[in-house]
């Protein structure tokens, strides 16, 4: 299958790239920055350039593929504080991409996050891939890429969990709590911190993009997730010791001052089961869970050295 890649050279692409090659199918990467078309080429990807505002390039590149997964999005607009426009921009680019596969029975991969579910009001319970959401960040545009199932396109929206992590990981959330921590000389979380975070492993979330674009069902939600839910004082504690700065609880009202772009987040519980994944597509998770991951030190050697 030759498969057009959006965020291919980013977190997660640079991982699927080699696990889509090695699985013989064809690459073809999204390339914004001579830096990126560089890294497509050694990785043994084909290089398309452009980026998620060039609509038509999308759609060109899209028509010449046998399936695509779209991994971009504008993370910086996110970081400064212009997530709606990161989402708008986003969603722009998938009306691009679906556009041209309608009718053709074509895989189409996209990605959401597990956090909408506690934002949404899901709490006490893990979330699964039954539920639906109606209304939120990115949304509109998991549940239009899952009605494309009914317009011949063989969707499927992957909610990634929050912490996708490993030593692929460069900007992250993971990254984003370690620096809060530096920064603020604490390393906090909220309340009792008795909340949950799921997390996977950036390999074993690049297996399951390869299983979906090959055999999901069209209008499947699948979850990208390992650990269902490692409590938020467990993660604060380890980036505590790592850094050797006191951990400490934060009031809600004020995880916004402390956190940032993440403080609307840091306080949910997000518990989330991928049983459903696991059953519809055979994967199962083999890399370290976050904790571990954690204590192996990478996410730390820069930052302590």
């Amino acid at each position: 299958m030759r498969v057009f890649i959006t965020g291919a050279s980013g977190h997660i692409g640079s991982a699927l790239v080699p696990e889509l090659i090695d699985n013989g199918h064809e690459v073809l990467g999204l390339a914004r920055s001579d830096r990126s078309a560089a890294i497509l080429e050694t990785a043994g990807a084909q290089v398309w350039r452009g980026d998620l505002d060039d609509l038509d390039g999308l759609q060109a590149a899209a028509k010449t593929a046998d399936g695509v997964v779209h991994l971009a999005f504008k993370h910086e607009a996110m970081a400064s504080g212009d997530y709606l426009s990161a989402i708008a921009d986003d969603f722009k680019a998938i009306q691009a991409l679906t556009a041209v596969l309608e009718g053709t029975g074509k895989p189409f991969v996209g990605t959401g996050g597990t956090l909408m579910l506690a934002l949404s009001g899901i709490q006490g319970r893990a979330g699964t891939e039954q539920d639906v959401v109606t209304g939120g960040p990115r949304v509109e545009a998991e549940n239009a890429i899952i009605g494309l199932g009914d317009r011949g396109v063989r969707t499927s929206l992957i909610r990634l969990s929050p912490i996708v992590h490993s030593s692929l990981d460069h900007h992250g959330f993971t990254h984003a709590l370690i620096g809060i921590a530096q920064a603020k000389g604490v390393s906090a979380y909220v309340g009792d911190g008795a909340n949950h975070w799921p997390a996977v492993h950036t390999l074993d979330a690049a297996r399951l993009y390869r299983l979906a674009l090959e055999s999901a069902p069209a209008g499947s939600r699948l979850h990208g997730v390992a650990d269902e839910g490692v409590p938020f004082r467990e993660i604060a504690e380890v980036i505590g010791r790592r850094l050797n700065l006191p951990v400490t609880s934060i009031d809600r009202e004020d995880a916004g001052a402390h956190f940032g772009f993440l403080g609307n987040f840091a306080g949910v519980d997000n518990w989330t089961s991928s049983a459903g994944t696991r059953q519809l597509l055979g994967w199962e998770p083999t890399h370290p869970g976050l904790i571990d991951d954690l204590n192996h030190g990478h996410y730390f050697d820069k930052v302590t050295a």
